[in-house]
């Protein structure tokens, strides 16, 4: 079966959402799903859109999705992207989505000359980490995300 892989428009909101719910059930998050997909549809494709999506389609439908963002390395004065998800479709896993969906983020990375491509991974999705590594990337031991949200935010922007 073949797997398109093209940018998401307007009205992919919708699906693009199902598929965000599906990656909270799975990551058992389920709790901190707050989101819409009006509210997504308007940061994705609205007057400044905060990120870029992908989606990967089948003959069946929409079966997977990579959203993605610019970021910035001051080491290496160079812009970048970091995948803040690629999730494909459990019925759909092993088929080669996740690779396509994965190579068509680096191509962009490297179309805009970005010197690096990063994600973060669940400790416990072994089967993600595996497959990450298989297609290059390095696992940073050292490094530990740090976030701010709700009122403690608020209070922070406060200051």
């Amino acid at each position: 079966m073949e797997t398109t892989i093209r940018p998401a428009r307007p009205g992919d909101e919708q699906h693009i959402f199902r598929l965000v719910r599906e990656l909270a059930q799975f990551e058992k998050l389920e709790h901190q799903l707050t989101g819409t997909a009006a509210a997504l549809g308007v940061h994705l494709f609205g007057e400044r859109p905060a990120a870029e999506a992908l989606i990967a389609e089948r003959s069946s439908g929409v079966v997977g999705y990579a959203l993605f963002f610019a970021t910035y390395s001051t080491f290496l004065t160079r812009p970048g992207l970091y995948l803040e998800d690629l999730y494909v479709s459990e019925a759909e896993r092993g088929t080669g989505v996740g690779t396509a969906l994965l190579r068509r983020v680096a191509q962009l990375a490297c179309e805009r000359d970005a010197g690096r491509l990063e994600w973060s991974v669940l400790d416990w999705n072994q089967r993600a980490i595996e497959f990450y590594i298989a297609s290059g990337a390095q696992l940073l031991p050292d490094w530990r995300i740090c976030r701010v949200t709700g009122a403690e935010l608020a209070r922070l922007g406060v200051g």
